[in-house]
């Protein structure tokens, strides 16, 4: 079904938010606890970015990682 389908991407981007919110992480760890391959939390991560979330691409010693900055969307999206 259509809507089955739609729900289980809406509660991908929402694990994907709480997962970035708690701590920083690469696009190989999200792909892992989300269940989708690395491209796949990408494009998550695109997605949300157009959704007005303020995620940023930090480098550390590791290597990048992806940030939600402020914990929560930008005030354009929740108004």
């Amino acid at each position: 079904m259509p809507y089955e389908r739609t729900r289980q991407i809406e509660q991908r981007f929402q694990k994907a938010i709480m997962l970035i919110s708690k701590k920083q992480m690469n696009a190989r760890q999200l792909a892992l606890e989300l269940g989708v391959s690395q491209p796949t939390a990408q494009r998550i991560i695109t997605e949300l970015r157009n959704r007005g979330y303020q995620i940023r691409s930090v480098r550390d010693e590791s290597g990048w990682r992806y940030e939600l900055v402020g914990g929560q969307e930008s005030s354009q999206t929740r108004s």
